[in-house]
C-alpha cells in the first residue's frame, strides 16, 4: 500500500477555517481537493488538541526542532531567493548540522516547492495602478472591440547563452508576488531588442530597435510601423 500524501500546515488551517464558517466535510473536500475522510480526520484532531500539526510520532526525531524550522521558514518567506545552503550554514549557526535534502523536505512539508523565478517587467507602482485602471475600466467591453485593438510592445532576445536563471522558494499560486519575480529592463549588451504588433487578425510589422530605445525613437517606430500595419491587417475602425 502507497504512502499516504502528507497535507502542509497550509492547509490543514484552510480546512479549519473553513469549518469554522460552517462549511461541511464533503463541502470542504471538493472545494480543496481532498478526501471527505481526510478532511474529517483534521477537523477531529483539532477540536481535540487544538493543532493542526502532526502530532509526535514513535521513532526518530526530526533533524530540525520547531525552532530551526521558525529559523528557515522565517528566512525563506523575507527572502524567497535564500539558497539551500545559506539556509544549511543558518542552522549550522544555531548548533544544528543537516544536509540540502533535508532542509528540503522541510520546506515542502510546510508548503513551500523550489520554482524558477518568474521574470516580470520592471514597473513601477504608477504603472501598476494604471494597467489596472485601464482592465477595470474595459472589462465589459465586447469581442467585436477588441477586434479593433492593435497591441504593440517590446521584447529582448538574449544573443548569447540563456538568461541565468534564479530559484525562489514560494507556496503554490505565488508566482507573481513581487518577491518571487525577477524584474526586466529592456536594454542592455549581449541582445537585440524587437518592437512587433498584433491583432486578433494576425501580427503587424517587426522592427528591430538600434541603440538604446527612448521617447522620440519611440515615436518614430510608431509613426512608422502602426499604421501601416493596420493596412496590411486590414483592421476596420
Amino acid at each position: 500500500m502507497g504512502k499516504t500524501k502528507e497535507l502542509s500546515k497550509d492547509i490543514r488551517d484552510k480546512i479549519v477555517d473553513l469549518h469554522k464558517t460552517g462549511m461541511g466535510y464533503k463541502t470542504i473536500g471538493k472545494q480543496l481537493g481532498e478526501k471527505e475522510s481526510t478532511v474529517g480526520a483534521i477537523i477531529r484532531k483539532w477540536k481535540k488538541h487544538q493543532l493542526t500539526i502532526n502530532l509526535p510520532r514513535s521513532g526518530a526525531p526530526r533533524k530540525i526542532s520547531p525552532r530551526g524550522v521558525n529559523l528557515i521558514m522565517r528566512k525563506v518567506r523575507e527572502q524567497p531567493r535564500t539558497t539551500w545552503l545559506e539556509l544549511v550554514d543558518d542552522l549550522k549557526a544555531a548548533g544544528t548540522t543537516v544536509t540540502k535534502m533535508t532542509i528540503g523536505n522541510t520546506l515542502r512539508r510546510n508548503g513551500l516547492k523550489s520554482c524558477s523565478a518568474r521574470k516580470v517587467p520592471l514597473l513601477k507602482k504608477a504603472h501598476v495602478q494604471a494597467c489596472l485602471k485601464f482592465a477595470n475600466e474595459h472589462l465589459d467591453d465586447s469581442e467585436e472591440a477588441w477586434e479593433k485593438v492593435l497591441w504593440s510592445d517590446e521584447t529582448k532576445i538574449e544573443l548569447f547563452g540563456i538568461n541565468s536563471t534564479r530559484r525562489v522558494w514560494r507556496k503554490k499560486k505565488a508566482a507573481l508576488d513581487p518577491k518571487n519575480t525577477i524584474p526586466t529592463v529592456k536594454h542592455g549588451g549581449g541582445n537585440i531588442m524587437l518592437w512587433g504588433c498584433f491583432s486578433a487578425k494576425g501580427t503587424g510589422r517587426l522592427h528591430r530597435i538600434e541603440g538604446r530605445m527612448n521617447g522620440a525613437m519611440y515615436r518614430e517606430i510608431l509613426g512608422e510601423n502602426l499604421l501601416p500595419s493596420t493596412r496590411t491587417l486590414k483592421m476596420d475602425f
